[in-house]
């Protein structure tokens, strides 16, 4: 198995849909939900040519195996974000379940991170699936509170990047 130092990432391009929203469709196979759940849903998560335009898509990939890993963001909206502060929202992390536990969705996190600080950002925004509580908290992002139940999101998570608010 590669290292995750052996990952190249790169921003998706057009030719890169088929591959990468498979890489989607195999990580929420994964998830623990009924099946019909995830097979209902899952045209919610695969990405369209158009969201080229509006999000910025990461790719990780290997010389032996293509894409591995997708990462998705795009500047959060004002209400989502903790009060004051400017946010990216991490729309979408997913790795193929196979290279799970290896690193790279640790450097599409930090990689995402990294895209938040250059755009002048206070903090990265996550709306996680329960799935993947654990290994947010684990990287340190903070859980936000559930302020309001019919909007909040109950499993936002928030990495703060600067002293800002």
């Amino acid at each position: 198995m590669q290292t995750p130092a052996d990952i190249r990432l790169r921003f998706a391009q057009t030719g890169d849909l088929d591959d990468l929203n498979a890489v989607i469709e195999a990580a929420v196979m994964g998830w623990n939900l009924p099946e019909r759940v995830k097979r209902l849903s899952l045209p919610s998560y695969r990405y369209q040519e158009h969201d080229l335009d509006h999000l910025r898509l990461l790719i990780a990939e290997t010389g032996t195996d293509g894409i591995v890993g997708v990462a998705a963001w795009e500047p959060a909206a004002a209400g989502d974000a903790p009060t004051g502060a400017k946010a990216m929202l991490l729309h979408g992390l997913y790795v193929a379940p196979r290279r799970q536990l290896g690193g790279i969705g640790t450097r599409l996190l930090e990689a995402a991170a990294t895209a938040a600080r250059q755009a002048g950002c206070d903090g990265l925004l996550v709306k996680a699936n329960p799935d993947a509580q654990g290994f947010f908290a684990h990287r340190g992002l903070d859980r936000l509170p559930v302020e309001d139940p019919t909007r909040d999101y109950p499993y936002r998570y928030w990495l703060p990047l600067s002293d800002g608010p």
